[in-house]
C-alpha cells in the first residue's frame, strides 16, 4: 500500500477553479499568528459537493458526540474533555 500524506491546516488561504477541479491552497497559522500554506486539496468539481456534504455530515456528528460526552462527564463530576473516533 502506498504511503499517504498527511496535512494539517486549520484554515484555507485561496481556492481556485479550472478546467473541472477545484484546487483549494490549505494553511495553518505560523508562530506569528498569520495564515502560512501548508499543502493543497485538488478535487474534482463533480466530487466537491459531495465531499462537503460528508464534512457536513462529520460536523454535525462531532457536534453531537461532544454534546454527548460533556454530558456524561458533568453527569460524573469530570471536567476534562474527551476523545472520540468517527468512521463511514
Amino acid at each position: 500500500m502506498a504511503e499517504k500524506a498527511t496535512i494539517f491546516a486549520d484554515g484555507i488561504l485561496e481556492a481556485h477553479v479550472a478546467s473541472g477541479v477545484a484546487r483549494i491552497s490549505l494553511a495553518q497559522t505560523g508562530s506569528d499568528g498569520k495564515p502560512v500554506p501548508s499543502g493543497q486539496l485538488i478535487v474534482p468539481l463533480a466530487q466537491l459537493p459531495a465531499m462537503a456534504k460528508g464534512l457536513g455530515n462529520l460536523l454535525q456528528q462531532i457536534e453531537g458526540k461532544a454534546k454527548q460526552v460533556q454530558q456524561q462527564q458533568q453527569a460524573a463530576g469530570h471536567t476534562q474533555p474527551g476523545a472520540f473516533r468517527f468512521s463511514g
